[in-house]
């Protein structure tokens, strides 16, 4: 595994950070680098970050005409006397609530313990990697007997009508079938959005309220609103009128995504294919992203696009997941998976083929596609999706191009372009 993916792996199950405010004072340009890093994090996301150059010494300046904030994060190379006697000053000017963190270069356990006797809140020896830093401050402010949130799953397209709210149903179904875990599916295609349709419901409330009340969504309120779907499968379902234009404000989804997070072990959210402040938001903030997207040039094209912007919004996180949907439909031109992957740099983690007929049945009648044809390759396809986006298996390596299962999976050459 490279660094990348140790750290990934660290943080992965890390809490997002209450609204605190941090104020970090570094001595060394390898801090700096990893305070940075934490602040671009999207579990930081709440978190009021200041960087300031100095150590010890810049913070009592500061604290001796402003105010401390929760929590101070002190790089001091010092030896143990003059660590201590700094500490002391800072007392002198520091809240009695504010937390502090000091990254030494002494691998010391007696100045450790001694550090802690004196209400230090943590002592880290420096180099401090990314995973480090964020888990300590986890540690002081976040409740370690809260009970856990769920994880979070967007699925979205790299174009309009590329399936991927008819991947998003039925990974949520499968999810909560091959599991036996609560899943709650949220549509937050306001307009157009077709959960209710494809699970054959009809609620009377759903994800208006929920956005349009977020002063009284609680788990009491949001158990209200959902409509269930099967025994561990609950649906916040989109009005799907247009009797109003739905222009949102960049948070306008995170109490819904909160509330959520709390009520189940796993939320799908089904992202509309737009790129909106709100849409932005939702996916730089959710645990995993999976990408739907068909095999020709505009697909490919949006892919890139909304890959490279997702690596600089989640730089700490796992890539989006891929999944290329309606693969081999008749007399259309398409880019070999091989082809279109390639440029990406990633590997899908699904390829499903064209099956009008059983995709067509499943959303006429209201069924997802293991209700439909339990034993079909689409349908082991969608549990072998629910496994990778829950972290439960990795996805497979696409073999090279021109072995026979593959051309036969293709079943057709790169068009010409």
């Amino acid at each position: 595994m490279s660094e990348s993916d140790v750290v990934r792996g660290q943080i992965d199950r890390l809490r997002p950070l209450p609204r605190i405010s941090i104020q970090a004072f570094f001595e060394t340009e390898g801090l700096l680098r990893t305070i940075e890093r934490c602040g671009e994090d999207r579990r930081m996301a709440k978190v009021n970050l200041r960087v300031n150059k100095g150590g010890l010494p810049a913070a009592i300046n500061m604290f001796a005409s402003h105010p401390t904030p929760n929590l101070i994060i002190l790089e001091s190379d010092g030896d143990r006397a003059t660590l201590l006697g700094e500490l002391e000053q800072l007392a002198e000017v520091c809240d009695a609530s504010t937390k502090v963190v000091i990254v030494g270069h002494q691998n010391d356990v007696g100045l450790y313990r001694e550090l802690i006797r004196n209400g230090i809140s943590e002592y880290i020896v420096a180099p401090v990697s990314l995973a480090d830093l964020i888990g300590v401050i986890t540690t002081i402010f976040v409740d370690p007997e809260a009970e856990p949130i769920g994880r979070t799953i967007a699925f979205v397209g790299a174009k309009g009508g590329v399936g991927s709210s008819t991947m998003a149903h039925n990974c949520a179904f499968a999810i909560s079938n091959l599991f036996s875990e609560e899943v709650i599916l949220a549509d937050l295609d306001m307009a157009f959005g077709t959960a209710n349709i494809n699970f054959d419901q009809d609620p009377p409330q759903g994800m208006s309220e929920a956005v349009y009340s977020p002063e009284r969504l609680d788990d009491v309120f949001l158990d209200r609103l959902l409509a269930k779907c099967s025994e561990r499968l609950s649906m916040l379902a989109a009005p799907s009128m247009l009797d109003r234009t739905y222009d949102f404000e960049q948070s306008t989804f995170t109490p819904m995504i909160e509330v959520v997070q709390r009520s189940a072990p796993v939320a799908v959210l089904d992202v509309p294919h737009v790129w909106t402040d709100w849409a932005r938001n939702v996916l730089s903030t959710v645990d995993q992203v999976v990408i739907t997207a068909v095999p020709d040039l505009a697909n490919l094209r949006n892919t890139k696009n909304m890959l490279d912007v997702l690596k600089k919004m989640r730089p700490n996180d796992q890539l989006p997941h891929l999944v290329l949907n309606q693969v081999g439909l008749p007399k259309r031109p398409e880019i070999t998976p091989a082809d279109f992957c390639d440029p990406l740099g990633i590997e899908p983690i699904a390829i499903l083929q064209f099956e009008a007929a059983l995709f067509g049945s499943a959303a006429n009648s209201g069924r997802m596609i293991s209700e439909i044809d339990a034993k079909s390759s689409t349908a082991e396809t969608i549990s072998q999706i629910a496994h990778v986006v829950t972290g439960r298996a990795e996805a497979k390596k696409r073999k090279k191009s021109g072995l026979p299962d593959l051309m036969s999976l293709i079943g057709r050459k790169k068009a010409a372009r």
